[in-house]
């Protein structure tokens, strides 16, 4: 019987557009509520601004939010993991050091930080995915710890760029979601470790728990639940390891047409 259900956002949930289809979604949230599911986005997305992009139903969620850094539900932070602040710093300077003109994007408990001199539209793109945003102008003047660091390449290099920071992987989580971002959080961090911790919180197993996914972040996560589903257009890391790929991509809504059918077999 499945009692939770995990869904990464951006190119799993959201459409291309960044939104989701908010009638058929109702159908999908009142069918959870009938069968007592619990539904958990585990997204890069800062918590907030999944917060934000659901509206009054986030109250009812459990958000794992901020590449799954931290959980959040009714508002409240009930985990997190933070990675240390040297440690942050250090890698900070690495990836500016690079000069490879990558937005750089150093989240901590107060706001996501970006640069004080990035152009008008890139920092328009990264509030689609943070809602709390401050500029600074210079990343080193960061006292606190690090919740995520996260760098947004347009020209797709964040695969080689991650390959570059191999001498810190030993003290933090370092993964290319796709070509054109990269996270990095604490160690031994990931979608895979967070969404552990909230089976543990909700007493739930994996044979329980259904996931949805499609980018290289969601490797960890695709091994969460029995019942895996990999969206059509998911790279083909992602549709190796899940039990099964959707027959509809995340521009025809396959994770709420999918949630629909499965559930309706639950007595």
């Amino acid at each position: 019987m499945i009692k939770l259900i995990l869904t990464d956002m951006d190119g799993t949930f959201l459409n291309s557009q960044g939104d989701f289809n908010r009638e058929l979604f109702k159908q999908v949230k009142q069918m959870m509520a009938e069968k007592g599911v619990v539904f958990a986005p585990c997204t890069g997305k800062q918590s907030e601004r999944v917060e934000e992009i659901f509206g009054e139903d986030a109250a009812d969620f459990w958000i794992l939010g901020d590449s799954a850094s931290r959980i959040k539900r009714n508002g409240t932070v009930v985990y997190e993991s933070l990675l240390e602040n040297t440690t942050g710093l250090a890698i900070l300077r690495e990836l500016e050091e690079m000069q490879l003109g990558h937005t750089l994007i150093a989240c901590t408990k107060e706001a996501a930080m970006i640069k004080n001199d990035l152009s008008p539209e890139e920092s328009a793109a990264v509030r689609r995915s943070y809602k709390k945003v401050i500029t600074v102008a210079d990343f080193g003047a960061i006292e606190d710890d690090f919740i995520k660091i996260t760098v947004r390449d347009m020209q797709e290099r964040c695969i080689g760029t991650a390959e570059k920071l191999a001498a810190f992987r030993d003290r933090a989580h370092i993964v290319a979601s796709e070509k054109a971002w990269l996270d990095i959080t604490d160690l031994n961090v990931h979608k895979g470790s967070t969404v552990a911790h909230l089976q543990e919180l909700l007493q739930v197993t994996p044979e329980e728990t259904m996931v949805f996914g499609d980018g290289m972040n969601d490797v960890e996560m695709m091994k969460s639940g029995r019942y895996s589903f990999a969206v059509r257009n998911a790279y083909p890391i992602i549709k190796d390891t899940a039990a099964f790929t959707t027959g509809r991509s995340n521009d025809e809504d396959a994770v709420s047409h999918t949630i629909l059918q499965l559930l309706a077999l639950q007595g």
